[in-house]
């Protein structure tokens, strides 16, 4: 499996306050972020997995409601957090 407990333990101790901070908008942007990546690996593969697909389109469009409220409540945290994932050009 390609998320177990221990890699999302590692990714909430990166990006959280603590190891258990699941609730964050840091946190869950960077589960999402390492889920994308994940089903977009998938997708190169598999194209015509039409199921994949919409999961994917899901998961970056909450990623993206995420970052639109964080944008919108503290803007240097929003700016911390897309030069740690990388996530703009």
């Amino acid at each position: 499996m390609y998320l177990d407990s221990a890699k999302k333990t590692e990714i909430f101790g990166t990006y959280g306050k603590s190891n258990t901070d699941t609730g964050s908008v840091e946190s869950q942007v960077a589960l999402f972020s390492y889920r994308i990546s994940h089903l977009t690996e998938h997708m190169k593969r598999n194209r015509k997995d039409h199921t994949t697909e919409r999961a994917l389109v899901q998961l970056v469009g909450k990623r993206r409601a995420l970052m639109k409220y964080l944008k919108e409540r503290d803007i240097e945290r929003y700016r911390a957090l897309v030069k740690a994932l990388g996530l703009r050009k």
